[in-house]
Protein backbone atom coordinates (compact mmCIF):
# COMPACT_ATOMS: atom_id res chain seq x y z
CA UNK A 1 0.00 0.00 0.00
CA UNK A 2 2.94 2.46 0.58
CA UNK A 3 3.53 3.55 -2.87
CA UNK A 4 -0.10 3.45 -4.27
CA UNK A 5 -2.35 6.87 -4.97
CA UNK A 6 -5.65 6.74 -3.28
CA UNK A 7 -8.53 8.92 -4.32
CA UNK A 8 -10.22 10.58 -1.94
CA UNK A 9 -13.80 10.60 -1.76
CA UNK A 10 -15.94 13.55 -0.84
CA UNK A 11 -18.65 12.54 2.05
CA UNK A 12 -21.70 14.81 2.81
CA UNK A 13 -21.10 15.98 6.95
CA UNK A 14 -24.38 16.23 8.71
CA UNK A 15 -27.55 16.76 6.74
CA UNK A 16 -27.18 21.02 6.57
CA UNK A 17 -24.76 21.50 3.06
CA UNK A 18 -21.32 20.49 4.11
CA UNK A 19 -18.79 18.45 2.07
CA UNK A 20 -16.29 17.64 2.77
CA UNK A 21 -12.49 14.89 2.18
CA UNK A 22 -13.74 11.65 3.83
CA UNK A 23 -10.57 11.98 5.73
CA UNK A 24 -9.68 15.31 7.39
CA UNK A 25 -6.03 16.70 8.71
CA UNK A 26 -5.69 17.43 12.43
CA UNK A 27 -3.77 20.15 12.77
CA UNK A 28 -2.89 20.50 16.57
CA UNK A 29 0.41 18.56 16.51
CA UNK A 30 1.84 21.30 14.55
CA UNK A 31 1.80 24.05 16.82
CA UNK A 32 1.14 22.31 20.73
CA UNK A 33 0.88 19.69 22.92
CA UNK A 34 2.55 16.56 21.34
CA UNK A 35 6.24 18.39 21.55
CA UNK A 36 7.66 21.67 20.42
CA UNK A 37 6.12 23.44 17.45
CA UNK A 38 7.40 21.95 14.41
CA UNK A 39 9.31 23.99 11.76
CA UNK A 40 6.95 26.55 9.84
CA UNK A 41 7.85 25.83 6.03
CA UNK A 42 7.49 22.41 6.93
CA UNK A 43 3.88 22.56 7.99
CA UNK A 44 3.45 24.70 5.24
CA UNK A 45 4.31 22.57 2.81
CA UNK A 46 2.78 19.23 4.44
CA UNK A 47 -0.89 21.42 4.07
CA UNK A 48 0.08 22.27 1.01
CA UNK A 49 0.75 18.35 -0.16
CA UNK A 50 -2.28 16.86 2.13
CA UNK A 51 -4.60 19.39 -0.20
CA UNK A 52 -2.93 18.46 -3.72
CA UNK A 53 -3.89 15.03 -2.50
CA UNK A 54 -7.39 15.93 -2.03
CA UNK A 55 -8.00 16.22 1.79
CA UNK A 56 -10.21 19.73 2.27
CA UNK A 57 -11.37 19.71 5.68
CA UNK A 58 -8.67 21.12 7.59
CA UNK A 59 -9.08 21.09 11.51
CA UNK A 60 -7.91 23.97 14.10
CA UNK A 61 -8.31 26.04 17.33
CA UNK A 62 -8.21 29.02 19.12
CA UNK A 63 -6.35 27.22 21.70
CA UNK A 64 -3.62 25.13 20.06
CA UNK A 65 -0.45 27.32 20.37
CA UNK A 66 -2.38 29.04 22.03
CA UNK A 67 -3.36 30.88 18.18
CA UNK A 68 -0.30 30.21 16.79
CA UNK A 69 -1.81 27.10 14.24
CA UNK A 70 -4.34 28.93 13.20
CA UNK A 71 -2.16 31.75 12.07
CA UNK A 72 0.16 28.97 10.33
CA UNK A 73 -3.18 27.67 8.39
CA UNK A 74 -4.42 31.43 7.77
CA UNK A 75 -0.28 31.51 5.93
CA UNK A 76 -1.09 27.80 4.20
CA UNK A 77 -4.11 28.20 2.78
CA UNK A 78 -4.39 31.32 1.37
CA UNK A 79 -4.77 32.24 -2.27
CA UNK A 80 -7.06 29.86 -4.61
CA UNK A 81 -6.35 26.78 -2.40
CA UNK A 82 -8.40 28.32 -0.32
CA UNK A 83 -11.75 28.04 -2.76
CA UNK A 84 -11.07 24.08 -2.34
CA UNK A 85 -10.72 23.21 0.98
CA UNK A 86 -12.74 23.70 4.37
CA UNK A 87 -11.38 24.92 7.58
CA UNK A 88 -12.87 24.08 11.22
CA UNK A 89 -11.71 25.61 14.28
CA UNK A 90 -13.22 25.91 17.71
CA UNK A 91 -13.39 28.51 20.52
CA UNK A 92 -14.79 27.84 23.87
CA UNK A 93 -11.08 26.85 25.84
CA UNK A 94 -9.14 30.03 27.13
CA UNK A 95 -5.56 29.13 27.65
CA UNK A 96 -4.47 31.20 31.05
CA UNK A 97 -1.37 31.31 32.45
CA UNK A 98 0.49 28.70 33.21
CA UNK A 99 -1.64 26.34 31.00
CA UNK A 100 -4.55 26.98 33.28
CA UNK A 101 -7.96 26.91 31.17
CA UNK A 102 -11.46 28.72 31.54
CA UNK A 103 -14.30 26.90 29.19
CA UNK A 104 -16.36 29.87 27.95
CA UNK A 105 -19.26 29.77 26.16
CA UNK A 106 -21.29 33.27 27.07
CA UNK A 107 -22.77 35.20 24.04
CA UNK A 108 -20.01 37.85 24.31
CA UNK A 109 -16.82 35.61 24.52
CA UNK A 110 -18.50 33.57 21.48
CA UNK A 111 -18.36 36.60 19.40
CA UNK A 112 -15.30 38.14 20.30
CA UNK A 113 -13.34 34.83 19.71
CA UNK A 114 -14.86 34.16 16.46
CA UNK A 115 -13.76 37.56 15.25
CA UNK A 116 -10.58 36.95 16.41
CA UNK A 117 -10.20 33.72 14.67
CA UNK A 118 -11.55 34.95 11.37
CA UNK A 119 -8.98 37.72 11.28
CA UNK A 120 -5.77 35.09 12.37
CA UNK A 121 -7.07 32.59 9.67
CA UNK A 122 -7.55 35.54 7.23
CA UNK A 123 -11.07 34.69 6.17
CA UNK A 124 -14.50 36.24 5.75
CA UNK A 125 -15.94 33.05 7.23
CA UNK A 126 -15.37 30.35 9.05
CA UNK A 127 -16.72 26.86 7.46
CA UNK A 128 -17.26 24.84 10.61
CA UNK A 129 -17.59 26.57 13.99
CA UNK A 130 -17.42 24.00 17.05
CA UNK A 131 -17.42 24.88 21.08
CA UNK A 132 -14.37 23.10 21.79
CA UNK A 133 -15.47 22.23 25.05
CA UNK A 134 -19.39 23.09 26.73
CA UNK A 135 -19.67 25.91 29.18
CA UNK A 136 -21.51 24.44 31.83
CA UNK A 137 -22.50 27.85 33.46
CA UNK A 138 -24.04 28.59 30.49
CA UNK A 139 -27.26 27.18 29.00
CA UNK A 140 -26.04 25.41 25.70
CA UNK A 141 -29.32 27.20 24.41
CA UNK A 142 -27.78 30.35 25.14
CA UNK A 143 -24.14 29.70 23.29
CA UNK A 144 -25.96 28.39 20.19
CA UNK A 145 -28.60 31.55 19.96
CA UNK A 146 -24.93 33.65 19.38
CA UNK A 147 -23.56 31.17 17.00
CA UNK A 148 -27.04 31.42 15.41
CA UNK A 149 -26.27 34.69 15.23
CA UNK A 150 -22.88 35.07 13.57
CA UNK A 151 -24.31 32.26 10.60
CA UNK A 152 -27.22 34.66 9.68
CA UNK A 153 -24.43 37.34 9.50
CA UNK A 154 -22.42 34.94 7.59
CA UNK A 155 -18.93 34.70 9.49
CA UNK A 156 -19.66 31.32 10.15
CA UNK A 157 -21.34 28.52 7.76
CA UNK A 158 -21.69 25.90 9.72
CA UNK A 159 -21.77 24.74 13.65
CA UNK A 160 -19.98 22.10 15.25
CA UNK A 161 -19.90 20.81 19.36
CA UNK A 162 -17.12 18.89 20.44
CA UNK A 163 -16.95 16.39 23.34
CA UNK A 164 -20.44 16.65 24.02
CA UNK A 165 -22.87 14.37 25.88
CA UNK A 166 -25.96 13.23 24.04
CA UNK A 167 -28.66 15.52 25.80
CA UNK A 168 -27.11 18.72 24.97
CA UNK A 169 -26.47 17.65 21.42
CA UNK A 170 -30.51 17.49 21.73
CA UNK A 171 -30.91 20.76 23.31
CA UNK A 172 -28.23 22.64 20.70
CA UNK A 173 -29.55 21.45 17.39
CA UNK A 174 -33.10 22.37 18.55
CA UNK A 175 -31.80 25.87 18.22
CA UNK A 176 -29.75 25.57 15.51
CA UNK A 177 -29.25 22.71 13.29
CA UNK A 178 -25.23 21.12 14.03
CA UNK A 179 -23.49 19.81 11.30
CA UNK A 180 -20.70 18.33 12.86
CA UNK A 181 -19.89 16.88 16.56
CA UNK A 182 -16.28 15.93 17.16
CA UNK A 183 -15.66 12.96 19.52
CA UNK A 184 -12.68 10.96 20.23
CA UNK A 185 -13.40 8.03 18.83
CA UNK A 186 -11.18 5.15 17.87
CA UNK A 187 -10.27 1.53 18.84
CA UNK A 188 -9.22 2.41 21.76
CA UNK A 189 -11.84 5.34 22.51
CA UNK A 190 -15.53 3.48 21.98
CA UNK A 191 -17.28 4.64 24.92
CA UNK A 192 -19.14 7.45 22.55
CA UNK A 193 -21.15 4.16 20.40
CA UNK A 194 -23.50 4.28 23.38
CA UNK A 195 -25.20 6.85 23.44
CA UNK A 196 -23.64 9.87 21.44
CA UNK A 197 -23.18 8.09 17.63
CA UNK A 198 -26.38 7.15 17.83
CA UNK A 199 -28.17 10.17 18.70
CA UNK A 200 -25.86 12.23 16.05
CA UNK A 201 -27.08 9.75 13.45
CA UNK A 202 -30.80 10.00 14.61
CA UNK A 203 -30.55 14.03 13.85
CA UNK A 204 -28.31 13.73 11.05
CA UNK A 205 -25.68 15.14 12.45
CA UNK A 206 -21.39 14.32 10.77
CA UNK A 207 -19.45 13.08 13.47
CA UNK A 208 -15.77 13.94 13.59
CA UNK A 209 -13.10 11.60 15.31
CA UNK A 210 -10.52 13.02 16.39
CA UNK A 211 -7.03 11.34 17.75
CA UNK A 212 -8.62 7.99 15.19
CA UNK A 213 -5.30 6.38 15.87
CA UNK A 214 -5.42 6.80 19.90
CA UNK A 215 -2.94 10.22 20.13
CA UNK A 216 -0.38 8.00 17.97
CA UNK A 217 -0.64 4.32 19.97
CA UNK A 218 -2.16 2.65 17.43
CA UNK A 219 0.07 3.51 14.86
CA UNK A 220 3.55 3.14 16.81
CA UNK A 221 2.15 1.17 19.85
CA UNK A 222 4.49 1.39 23.68
CA UNK A 223 8.07 2.51 22.00
CA UNK A 224 6.07 6.04 21.22
CA UNK A 225 6.89 7.06 25.19
CA UNK A 226 10.39 6.84 24.66
CA UNK A 227 10.20 9.73 21.91
CA UNK A 228 8.00 12.19 24.36
CA UNK A 229 9.84 15.30 24.94
CA UNK A 230 9.31 17.28 28.03
CA UNK A 231 6.63 19.26 25.90
CA UNK A 232 4.66 16.32 25.08
CA UNK A 233 1.36 16.46 27.50
CA UNK A 234 0.58 12.28 26.30
CA UNK A 235 3.35 11.85 28.91
CA UNK A 236 1.25 12.52 31.60
CA UNK A 237 -1.71 11.07 30.16
CA UNK A 238 -3.24 7.57 32.24
CA UNK A 239 -3.39 6.00 29.33
CA UNK A 240 0.54 6.42 28.67
CA UNK A 241 1.97 5.61 32.07
CA UNK A 242 4.06 2.32 32.43
CA UNK A 243 1.38 0.22 34.60
CA UNK A 244 -1.51 1.14 31.81
CA UNK A 245 0.82 0.89 28.98
CA UNK A 246 1.40 -2.79 29.73
CA UNK A 247 -1.46 -3.97 29.38
CA UNK A 248 -2.77 -1.66 26.40
CA UNK A 249 0.29 -2.58 24.70
CA UNK A 250 -1.62 -5.96 23.97
CA UNK A 251 -4.26 -4.72 21.97
CA UNK A 252 -1.34 -2.80 19.47
CA UNK A 253 0.05 -6.25 19.40
CA UNK A 254 -3.07 -7.57 17.97
CA UNK A 255 -3.91 -5.23 16.05
CA UNK A 256 -0.07 -5.21 13.96
CA UNK A 257 -0.97 -8.94 13.82
CA UNK A 258 -4.40 -8.49 12.16
CA UNK A 259 -2.68 -5.66 9.83
CA UNK A 260 0.53 -7.92 8.80
CA UNK A 261 -2.15 -10.25 7.86
CA UNK A 262 -3.86 -7.54 5.65
CA UNK A 263 -0.83 -6.41 4.10
CA UNK A 264 -1.05 -2.62 5.52
CA UNK A 265 0.06 -1.08 8.62
CA UNK A 266 -0.93 -0.92 12.18
CA UNK A 267 -2.07 2.91 11.40
CA UNK A 268 -4.03 2.23 8.36
CA UNK A 269 -5.77 -0.58 9.74
CA UNK A 270 -6.96 1.63 12.72
CA UNK A 271 -8.05 4.08 10.37
CA UNK A 272 -9.86 1.93 7.95
CA UNK A 273 -11.80 0.62 11.12
CA UNK A 274 -13.26 4.26 11.47
CA UNK A 275 -13.72 4.89 8.21
CA UNK A 276 -15.92 1.44 8.34
CA UNK A 277 -18.18 2.86 10.26
CA UNK A 278 -20.15 4.74 8.24
CA UNK A 279 -20.20 7.36 5.44
CA UNK A 280 -21.29 10.16 8.27
CA UNK A 281 -17.70 9.82 10.02
CA UNK A 282 -15.04 11.70 8.89
CA UNK A 283 -11.41 10.62 10.91
CA UNK A 284 -8.72 13.55 11.61
CA UNK A 285 -5.42 11.98 11.74
CA UNK A 286 -2.99 14.59 12.89
CA UNK A 287 0.99 14.02 11.60
CA UNK A 288 3.45 16.39 11.00
CA UNK A 289 5.12 14.37 8.45
CA UNK A 290 4.50 14.00 4.98
CA UNK A 291 5.16 10.18 4.76
CA UNK A 292 2.97 9.13 7.99
CA UNK A 293 0.26 11.49 6.08
CA UNK A 294 0.72 9.28 2.98
CA UNK A 295 0.22 5.98 4.80
CA UNK A 296 -2.60 7.48 6.25
CA UNK A 297 -4.27 8.55 3.17
CA UNK A 298 -3.35 4.94 2.55
CA UNK A 299 -5.98 3.81 4.90
CA UNK A 300 -8.76 4.91 2.36
CA UNK A 301 -8.01 1.84 0.45
CA UNK A 302 -7.86 -0.78 3.07
CA UNK A 303 -11.46 -2.79 2.60
CA UNK A 304 -12.57 -4.75 6.14
CA UNK A 305 -14.79 -7.25 6.08
CA UNK A 306 -17.55 -7.88 8.54
CA UNK A 307 -15.58 -10.80 10.01
CA UNK A 308 -12.31 -8.68 10.26
CA UNK A 309 -14.50 -5.62 11.88
CA UNK A 310 -15.57 -7.93 14.63
CA UNK A 311 -12.32 -9.72 15.31
CA UNK A 312 -11.07 -5.85 15.77
CA UNK A 313 -14.13 -4.87 17.72
CA UNK A 314 -13.56 -7.87 19.97
CA UNK A 315 -10.14 -7.22 21.06
CA UNK A 316 -11.13 -3.66 21.50
CA UNK A 317 -13.89 -3.67 23.08
CA UNK A 318 -14.95 -0.50 25.64
CA UNK A 319 -13.71 -2.00 28.98
CA UNK A 320 -10.16 -3.52 27.13
CA UNK A 321 -8.38 0.07 28.07
CA UNK A 322 -6.36 0.71 30.66
CA UNK A 323 -6.03 4.23 32.05
CA UNK A 324 -8.50 7.28 31.50
CA UNK A 325 -7.98 9.35 28.47
CA UNK A 326 -7.45 12.56 30.58
CA UNK A 327 -5.76 13.12 34.02
CA UNK A 328 -8.69 14.23 36.21
CA UNK A 329 -9.76 18.01 36.25
CA UNK A 330 -7.20 18.54 33.59
CA UNK A 331 -9.80 19.15 30.62
CA UNK A 332 -13.52 18.29 30.82
CA UNK A 333 -15.07 15.67 28.40
CA UNK A 334 -18.50 15.16 27.12
CA UNK A 335 -19.27 13.18 30.65
CA UNK A 336 -18.76 16.66 32.11
CA UNK A 337 -20.90 18.48 29.41
CA UNK A 338 -24.32 18.91 31.05
CA UNK A 339 -25.34 22.99 30.93
CA UNK A 340 -27.73 24.60 33.37
CA UNK A 341 -31.32 24.77 32.17
CA UNK A 342 -32.51 28.45 30.10
CA UNK A 343 -34.91 29.19 32.81
CA UNK A 344 -31.77 29.53 34.91
CA UNK A 345 -30.09 32.05 32.59
CA UNK A 346 -29.05 35.62 34.04
CA UNK A 347 -27.10 37.37 31.17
Amino acid sequence: MAGEKVEVRRIKLGSQGLEVSAQGLGCMGMSAFYGPAKKEEEMVALIHHAASCGITLFDTSDSYGPHTNELLLGKALNGEIRERVQVATKFGIKILEGFKREIRGDPDYVRSACLASLNRLGVDSIDLYYAHRIDTKVPIEVTMGELKKLVEEGKIKYVGLSEVCASTIRRAHAVHPLTAVQIEWSLWTRDVEEEIIPTCRELGIGIVAYSPLGRGFLSSGPKMAEKFTKEDARQYMPRFQPENMEHNKRIFERVSEIASRKHCTPAQLALAWVHHQGDDVCPIPGTTKIENFNQNVGALSVKLTPEEMAELESLASVDAVKGDRYIAGSVPTWKDSETPPLSSWNS
